[in-house]
């Protein structure tokens, strides 16, 4: 029997069967991802594989997991916990929202970077939501446009909304039709608050931010595909996660890391040296450019603390 992950509660997963009903699946202690060392081998939106097994003290068979399926592509980031193992956020989406916030809490730029990064190594398009715009005063203002002029100049589609107030919502909703859509960001960006203004049925739970360290505190806690127009598998699906505070690399080689940066890759073309760093080369394309305000000091910096990160203890605590 064959189906889609639906819901990942790190214990059970909730597998939508090609038969139509759903399927609470348990794995087994030795199933591992081929090639992948991975806190959570099964991920939501994979395609897997299911077997139905009695079970000697009840009358209801347990289902297992048994194979998944290849992925066409997935957001992976590095553990929390350990730094040599991976965590798979989602697989096989046809885009991603990162939800970014100037306030309440401040979304940094490394993150948004990293993120953006991750998403170009695994092929996956990415859409910036920069939510929370009703509570900007001039200032912040300024600083969003000037973030959304940046991105928008790389290539990147950008949004401005208020969640809360509806701002914006309707002409990204456009965009998610018929496709499977991860929703990610910080904790407290108003991701929770963003779906229930798409889909207001779901009704999730939203919370405050802590005034005490203006970040946001974890309403959601597992990861959920949710269809977009009641149980129409082609109406789309947006893919809920829980928030995350920081975003380590996982598996990026040093020398591949240029190509997922769209503007320092434009420029390494014209470097000296084929193997060039963009660290202290000379006739480094990149370095002159972010000399002469081409590429922005923020990207640049980004680029530079991904290329620190082989050092194993670097981002042990932050991510």
């Amino acid at each position: 029997m064959k189906g889609l992950v639906i819901k990942n509660t790190g214990s059970w997963y909730t597998v939508l069967t090609d038969d139509g009903p759903t399927v609470d699946c348990k794995i087994k202690g030795n199933f591992r991802l081929r090639g992948i060392r991975s806190t959570n081998p099964v991920a939501v939106g994979d395609r897997v594989e299911i077997i139905l097994q009695p079970t000697a003290n009840s009358q209801q068979p347990t289902a297992f997991i048994t194979e998944i399926e290849d992925r066409r592509n997935y957001i992976i980031r590095k553990s929390i916990n350990l730094s040599k193992q991976s965590h798979i956020i989602a697989a096989n989406v046809d885009q991603a929202l990162l939800v970014i916030t100037v306030v309440k809490p401040e979304t940094s730029t490394t993150f948004i970077d990293r993120f953006l990064a991750s998403a170009e190594a695994y092929r996956v398009p990415v859409i910036l939501v920069f939510n929370k715009s009703d509570l900007l005063n001039e200032e912040e203002c300024r600083y969003q446009e000037m973030m959304v002029n940046l991105y928008e100049t790389i290539g990147y589609e950008c949004h401005a909304i208020s969640a809360i107030e509806g701002d914006g919502v309707e002409a990204l909703k456009e965009r998610l039709t018929g496709k499977i859509t991860l929703l990610s960001g910080n904790s407290g960006v108003g991701k929770s608050t963003l779906i229930n203004r798409i889909l207001p049925h779901v009704n999730l739970k939203t919370a405050e931010i802590s005034e005490a360290h203006q970040s946001g505190m974890h309403t959601t806690t597992f990861s959920e595909m949710i269809p977009l127009s009641g149980n129409s598998r082609q109406s789309g699906w947006l893919i809920d996660t829980p928030g995350i505070k920081g975003f380590g690399t996982f598996d990026m080689e040093r020398e591949e890391l240029t190509s997922y940066f769209k503007e320092i890759f434009e420029f390494s073309k014209q470097c000296r040296f084929s193997n060039c760093t963009h660290t202290h080369e000379p006739g480094c394309a990149v370095l002159k450019a972010v000399e002469d305000h081409y590429i922005a000091q923020s990207r640049y910096q980004s680029y530079l603390s991904m290329l620190e990160d082989k050092d194993e203890n670097k981002y042990r605590e932050a991510f």
